[in-house]
């Protein structure tokens, strides 16, 4: 049976303490995360980028307490609680069935989200007010070629997804016991990024204007000069590399430039991708101190993390 997890530190630190301590207050909408998840930072970043008001709750998504199981069954962080008008009669003034006005009473209902790319997707739609949220973080618009483009971010967000974050997990879990090599582990990761990298230089050039956004502006973005979903969705685990190259021979091993060969202007566009996203204040509003990382994920290191994303990793199984 898997153990609570006791040893955690119990609230973020750094810039993180500063932004959770800012949101702390009741709010309708709630995340209830927790500081070292980079599921949640996915969240916590797009909350940020649009400056929604939020209460953020920390909790300790190893101690799956009943209050919170209410809220999700499957007890995983990030779960999104919001507040939607529900109507208990038809519409204003409404004629009843014998035949007097009656207004409708709006209440509110507390609904439910959870999986994070499903719970930022749903902020950026929900907070579309570019005006006081900022721009859309998948492309807006009508047409095949809006509709394309918000295509190709999910599909290159599904890369993240299904080959960039569990590489991640099989390279850092990796002990000399496993039955597979440090080397298989450590490629599998470096192919994910690769690829990443290579569809931000190969887009540029498809479109021969500058940029993927198709817009005539450079910019380090996977769309360019635009900030959005896709980058979300790996800028937790391009902070989190430092782990690897902390508790693993080799590191992550992605070569140093002038011993790149034919893959040097791709990882070239890696390391400009890499140096932004690390330095985006979303990204660093979200980030506690580096070291408390280091303590939080040496159960990673070591195959004895008993959350299910390890456990998952550890069986060969899907990630949850």
């Amino acid at each position: 049976m898997s153990t609570i997890d006791t040893t955690l530190p119990p609230q973020p630190t750094g810039a993180a303490a500063t932004f959770a301590a800012a949101h702390a207050a009741p709010h309708p909408l709630q995340l209830y995360g927790g500081w070292f998840c980079p599921f949640v930072q996915r969240a916590w970043i797009v909350l940020a980028e649009k400056h929604i008001p939020h209460q953020y709750v920390e909790i300790n998504p190893y101690r799956k307490e009943p209050e919170f199981l209410a809220l999700n069954p499957r007890g995983l962080v990030p779960t999104l609680v919001v507040d939607l008008p529900s109507s208990s009669s038809s519409s204003s003034l409404s004629s009843s069935a014998g035949g007097k006005e009656e207004a409708t009473t709006t209440t509110k209902k507390k609904k439910t989200l959870y999986e994070s790319t499903v719970i930022c997707e749903f902020l950026d739609e929900a907070y579309a007010d570019e005006q006081a949220h900022g721009p859309r973080l998948l492309p807006a618009g009508d047409g095949p070629a809006a509709a394309y483009e918000r295509a190709r971010c999910r599909l290159w967000i599904n890369h993240i997804v299904t080959r960039v974050v569990p590489a991640f997990y099989r390279l850092l879990q990796h002990t000399p016991q496993k039955e597979y090599g440090i080397e298989e582990a450590r490629a599998g990761l470096l192919d994910g990024l690769k690829a990443f990298a290579r569809e931000m230089l190969d887009a540029r050039a498809r479109d021969g204007d500058g940029d993927a956004g198709g817009d005539g502006k450079e910019g380090p973005w996977f769309l360019g000069d635009r900030f959005s979903l896709v980058d979300v969705m790996l800028a937790p685990w391009a902070k989190r590399l430092f782990l690897i190259d902390h508790y693993k021979p080799g590191g992550v091993g992605i070569p140093k430039k002038g011993e790149r060969g034919e893959d040097e202007e791709v990882w070239a566009r890696w390391d400009r991708w890499f140096d932004a996203v690390v330095e985006r204040e979303s990204v660093k509003a979200t980030w506690s101190d580096e070291a408390r990382y280091i303590e939080a994920y040496k159960r990673y290191a070591e195959d004895t993390t008993q959350s299910e994303v390890g456990q998952a990793t550890r069986q060969g199984r899907s990630l949850p």
